[in-house]
């Protein structure tokens, strides 16, 4: 409470202390005011009274702060403003916090009237009175002291509430045509102004475009609808006109099912003799090329939201019809008592079609949260994605599986129970690849190690079956990224977990088996090792240890033994055989 006075204080002295504008005239944002208004005081969450209970203390401050009392205490004096008093845009804020608070009240009993209709008499009346004081605005805004601006946005906003008026009572072309008139000035003034200015104009059109195409629809233009199916398909005509849209669509499709008979499923064809059931499985094509143009994820998870609540009003009709079956059986014989029934067999489709909305609701929130999770967080304070959000999903999306396996008739078909087992298969891998990032983010290495095995473990299985089931693996996600991914974190996490000195005491013990192996040694074994980073860390033997090597060889010429040489005699002189006779024969050239 303490923090809505301080916004409404801000509020007010930004509103009343608003300098004329530029052209000498009084100017009011009147578009601005009350978007900014509604968006702080309630509208955001669509609580409408406790806007309404701003809006009286809004009057009240300004009443008190122009001095207007609407007399005192004990007796109560009406005042108007009139065109004289137009000194201060203050004047024209009040009567713009009359209508609002009138309008504001309108919408609470608008919601309060679907259980409770003989309040639909108060809505139109206080939906009158907000008109009413519109008009009077517009009225004031003719004034030559206000500036041409003001003067069309009051002229617009008169022509929304007497537009919503009109539409309410379902006098559609009356209705249509203050829309279009409030769009057309809307429209203007958004080409009139920079981007910035322009864009509450835009979206003050886009608000009203879903109204003006169901009363040209009302009217008699078919041609409307579609443009309504494409404006659900965006995310517009929220709040009250959403319901319209979804009353109107099925209007519509209950005037086609007439033509259904029947519907085919895993080669069965089962009669629709329920009107529910024609309705709902006539459109469930549309739904799910609908959830396919969803322009964001907020728009996708109303679309899939709404299917369900679709799928689960019509198995509680066929499951009403079983009821009536099962008795009509018990009064007589059936001969084909082990048979699954046309009504028994209609029940499992539609369960089937419910769970299978379940598993791609919970998958689109799964691609949508991991997206976020890879996103660098740049609030501290306030609370990312985690691990265990997904975990969750892919929780739910188990459980689906496994009832999708005991659905009643097709316990028999083997394609289709080998389709659900490697779904299965697929989804276990995502899910346990979750829960190994759950568990690195509390620093417990050696359990995410020994997941993320069994995620590759998962991985290919699934890839070892899906050669027989090809068609099955259109709608899944990709296991070779999950592969890939998986490798990475796996060397991520050995790496962090050699860095992590300071959570070592917390490591299982047969992780911290010490010996005497050097890390060169046992490069392919993962061993968490404190030491390593330690000062001493024992990564290899220095000064390594002598090691034997082969010398370079030494030749021997054995060979010379061997060899036979010829006989050199008659080239070698032959010596003298005595001394001094010898040598005179030399001398004189006895012996020549």
């Amino acid at each position: 409470m303490a923090a809505d006075k301080q916004n409404e204080a801000k509020v007010a002295a930004f509103d009343e202390n608003k300098e004329n504008s530029p052209d000498g005239g009084l100017g009011l944002e009147i578009l601005q005011i009350i978007k900014d208004s509604q968006q702080q005081h309630g509208l955001r969450h669509g609580d409408y009274q406790r806007y309404r209970g701003y809006c009286s203390r809004r009057l009240r401050r300004l009443r008190k702060t122009l001095g207007f009392k609407m007399g005192n205490r004990h007796k109560f004096t009406g005042k108007k403003v009139t065109v004289e008093m137009l000194s201060d845009n203050r004047y024209l804020l009040l009567v713009l916090m009359e209508a609002e608070r009138a309008w504001s009240y309108a919408m609470q009993l608008k919601q309060e009237a679907n259980t409770e209709p003989r309040k639909r008499f108060h809505l139109l009346a206080r939906l009158r009175k907000a008109a009413k004081h519109g008009e009077r605005l517009e009225k004031l805004c003719e004034s030559p002291c206000v500036d041409a601006k003001t003067k069309l946005e009051a002229q617009a906003y008169t022509a929304y509430l007497t537009g919503m008026v009109e539409f309410e009572l379902q006098e559609w072309k009356p209705a249509m045509e203050a829309f279009n008139k409030c769009k057309t000035i809307y429209e203007k003034l958004a080409s009139a102004f920079t981007e910035e200015l322009a864009v509450l104009y835009h979206q003050r059109v886009e608000e009203i475009s879903p109204n003006i195409r169901y009363c040209a629809y009302n009217i008699g233009d078919q041609n409307a609808i579609n443009d309504l199916m494409q404006m659900r398909l965006t995310g517009g005509g929220g709040g009250m006109m959403a319901e319209k849209l979804e009353a109107l669509i099925t209007q519509t499709r209950a005037k086609q099912a007439a033509t259904m008979s029947e519907v085919e499923w895993r080669g069965r064809t089962v009669p629709v003799k329920i009107d529910k059931a024609r309705i709902f499985l006539l459109g469930l094509a549309d739904n799910e090329a609908a959830i396919a143009q969803a322009a964001n994820e907020e728009t996708k998870e109303h679309l899939y939201e709404t299917l369900l609540a679709e799928c689960r009003d019509t198995i509680q009709a066929v499951r009403e019809e079983l009821k009536t079956e099962a008795k009509q059986r018990e009064r007589g014989s059936d001969a084909d008592s082990g048979k699954v029934s046309n009504l028994q067999f209609l029940h499992s489709y539609l369960t089937y079609i419910k769970l299978c909305t379940v598993v791609k609701r919970n998958e689109s929130m799964a691609h949508t949260l991991q997206a976020k999770l890879k996103e660098p967080q740049t609030d501290e304070n306030k609370r990312g994605p985690r691990p265990q959000d997904l975990i969750r999903l892919y929780d739910i999306i188990l459980q689906s599986l496994a009832e999708l396996s005991t659905l009643q008739g097709l316990e028999e078909d083997c394609t289709f129970q080998k389709e659900v087992a490697l779904k299965t298969l697929v989804y276990k891998a995502y899910r346990c690849f979750f829960i190994a990032q759950s568990y690195v983010l509390v620093k417990k290495w050696s359990e995410a190690l020994v997941l993320y095995e069994r995620v590759l473990k998962y991985a290919k299985e699934v890839q070892s079956k899906a050669k027989s089931l090809n068609n099955s693996l259109k709608d899944l996600p990709d296991v070779q990224e999950l592969i890939a991914e998986v490798n990475a974190e796996k060397y991520s996490l050995q790496a962090a977990a050699i860095l992590d000195t300071d959570e070592t005491a917390e490591v299982p013990s047969q992780q911290q088996v010490k010996d005497n192996t050097l890390l060169c040694d046992r490069l392919e074994t993962f061993r968490l090792d404190p030491a390593l980073v330690g000062k001493q860390p024992n990564l290899v033997q220095f000064p390594p240890d002598f090691q034997p090597i082969p010398c370079k060889p030494l030749f021997f010429d054995l060979a010379l033994n061997h060899v036979a040489f010829p006989p050199l005699d008659d080239k070698v002189e032959q010596k003298g055989k005595g001394g001094l006779t010898g040598y005179i024969k030399g001398i004189f050239g006895f012996g020549s």
